[in-house]
């Protein structure tokens, strides 16, 4: 696992395993929600975005959280291995509404810089619908993959234990070594 891209619902927790998996395999990680969002909540122009999703797609090793589906083809088919984070929908609002406690007034690390934590009502349907109306595109834009190891996670528990198990392996890779 070199080049990995997490997608799944708002609230699923892409972040979260983006940074996980960053720090066990020591691998730089990027959250597109930061580099799509400057300031004060103003998006980057389509071409800045794809520019440096280009440019980070070009390097060795990487893993890249987020869906923004206008470019999810290119990084799904640079990535050697996606991980869909395919929550019950309750799971994802309890996450997005957690959220909005945990950074309020505040900006979450995985963010654009002064975009303080916000829960509005679109972001709030959008999640509601997601597995409704983004996910059977996802399953069908990760059925034309190949060669690529895709990990279709339901429940924090089933990635909890993936993290358990590459953490393992990781180490007794290092200790070998």
């Amino acid at each position: 696992m070199k080049k990995i891209t997490i997608i799944g619902s708002g609230g699923a927790g892409k972040s979260t395993l983006a940074q996980n998996l960053g720090s066990i395999l020591h691998i730089p990680v990027y959250h597109l929600d930061a580099i799509f969002w400057k300031p004060g909540w103003v998006p980057i122009e389509r071409d800045s975005f794809t520019a440096k999703q280009e440019k980070i797609c070009g390097q060795d090793a990487w893993i890249i959280d987020g869906n923004y589906g206008a470019t999810m083809d290119r990084r799904l088919q640079e990535a050697d291995t996606v991980i869909f984070l395919h929550y019950r929908t309750i799971r994802c609002l309890y996450g997005i509404t957690k959220r909005r406690i945990q950074y309020r007034n505040k900006t979450r690390p995985d963010m654009g810089e002064d975009c303080p934590e916000k829960l509005d009502w679109e972001f709030f349907h959008y999640v509601r619908g997601f597995n409704k109306t983004k996910t059977p595109a996802i399953y069908e834009r990760l059925s034309n993959l190949e060669n690529t190891t895709i990990r279709i996670f339901k429940t924090p528990n089933e990635t909890r234990h993936f993290l358990d198990v590459v953490e393992k392996e990781n180490s007794s890779n290092f200790i070998d070594s």
